[in-house]
């Protein structure tokens, strides 16, 4: 009898299920964005690297030289000659070149968005974090009151001399013990708001939390990777990496063809002078040798480890998914078998009508709170993993 009683017991409020609400989260990201020191100054760094390779396209600066030559054996006037001249490489190398400045830029606009994608993610992580210990925070005080209940009744048996000094000091420092655990899941919370207030450029953030329905459920595997590959920055940035080798083949090839120099020429001796057009060609014979060959082995390189990385991330991926559908499982157990079930209260009350000693009503007490925080930890495992699985829609 006593046996079905106990396992009757097991519940305690885990219908007050999950996590806040995807607004108050979302509310928070919006803050700490806008407000993070570290990509701030990404993204000045970013606009500094971007007109810096808008620089690497400039024309070459022209150039202007000049003779005078009054000594000598001659018997005409001074000698003067000036010459101004602006040298250009092959026109379409400049195309060329330009399209791959767009794609180092964009690559670099990528290392935003994925230095973005890290700062979100721990923030939503520290926000599951305060959610759980909101949670937590909410059973330690009802377990609290609990507590003193129970040594206030022993106490008066005490003091009626129906229990002895063991059963007095246990339940006072069973009182005590949740009054700490109160006091360290405070100071938890305290620590994990000082972190999101550093995510956030040392502005205190204000996170409320609301209890609502959370969905752990998630898209199949495939569909997933399908999703990550078109979005996830830093598998973007795999990409344009091969779309940068690409490139840089075509700027070798075009860098076979001459470069241009023309100007203006004048040169005169008392009062007679010659002007004229300036023209001339670099011819390429020997300082492009092998340059395309080690371009497009270069492509081929990146193309491979592209391939290889790729496999790599999404074994890890995979193992991430599969540990999530486990962990998933798990859960949806603890809640079958927990939910409806109001143990703590039960046990109390068999205590109270001295159905149970003190001895056996703490310790079943420890193994269904144990219980509990097992599903409530579950459930932090299952939304920080989660936020990992979908970092990439951040």
């Amino acid at each position: 009898m006593f046996k079905k009683c106990v396992f009757a017991f097991c519940v305690y409020l885990f219908t007050f299920v999950a996590l806040a609400q995807e607004n108050s989260i979302t509310g928070v990201l919006q803050e700490i964005e806008k407000n993070n020191s570290e990509l701030r100054a990404y993204s000045t760094l970013i606009e500094s690297k971007n007109l810096s390779l808008k620089t690497g396209n400039n024309l070459p600066d022209p150039e202007f030289g000049a003779y005078y030559m009054p000594f000598g054996d001659h018997l005409g006037g001074d000698y003067t000659e000036f010459q101004i001249t602006q040298s250009i490489e092959f026109p379409t190398i400049y195309s060329a070149r330009n399209k791959l400045i767009e794609v180092q830029m964009e690559q670099m606009n990528l290392e935003y968005f994925e230095k973005k994608q890290e700062v979100l993610t721990s923030a939503k992580k520290h926000c599951f974090e305060l959610i759980s210990l909101n949670k937590k925070l909410s059973l330690e005080l009802t377990r609290v009151a609990q507590a003193k209940k129970v040594f206030e009744h022993v106490e008066e048996q005490f003091n009626n001399e129906l229990v002895g000094i063991l059963d007095y000091n246990k339940a006072k420092i069973a009182w005590l013990q949740e009054q700490f655990g109160v006091q360290q899941i405070e100071l938890d919370m305290q620590n994990i708001l000082l972190l999101l207030k550093n995510l956030n450029g040392g502005i205190d953030i204000s996170f409320k939390q609301t209890y609502s329905q959370i969905n752990f459920e998630i898209p199949s595997l495939d569909t997933l990777w399908v999703e990550k590959q078109s979005v996830d920055p830093s598998l973007q940035i795999m990409k344009q990496n091969e779309t940068i080798a690409a490139q840089q083949i075509d700027i070798t090839k075009k860098s076979s063809f001459p470069d241009i120099t023309a100007g203006f020429n004048r040169q005169g001796i008392s009062g007679a002078y010659y002007s004229g057009i300036y023209g001339g060609l670099t011819i390429p014979l020997w300082s492009n040798k092998n340059k395309v060959k080690s371009a497009e082995a270069k492509y081929n390189y990146q193309q491979t480890a592209n391939n290889i990385q790729l496999q790599h991330i999404f074994t890890e991926f995979e193992k991430q998914y599969n540990q999530y559908q486990l962990l998933l499982t798990r859960f949806h157990e603890y809640n079958k078998t927990m939910t409806g079930l109001n143990s703590e209260t039960l046990l109390l009350q068999a205590y109270e009508i001295g159905k149970i000693s003190f001895l056996e009503y703490y310790m079943e007490l420890n193994f269904y709170r144990e219980a509990i925080y097992t599903q409530l930890q579950l459930e932090l495992q299952l939304s920080q993993l989660k936020t990992e699985l979908l970092k990439h829609q951040l």
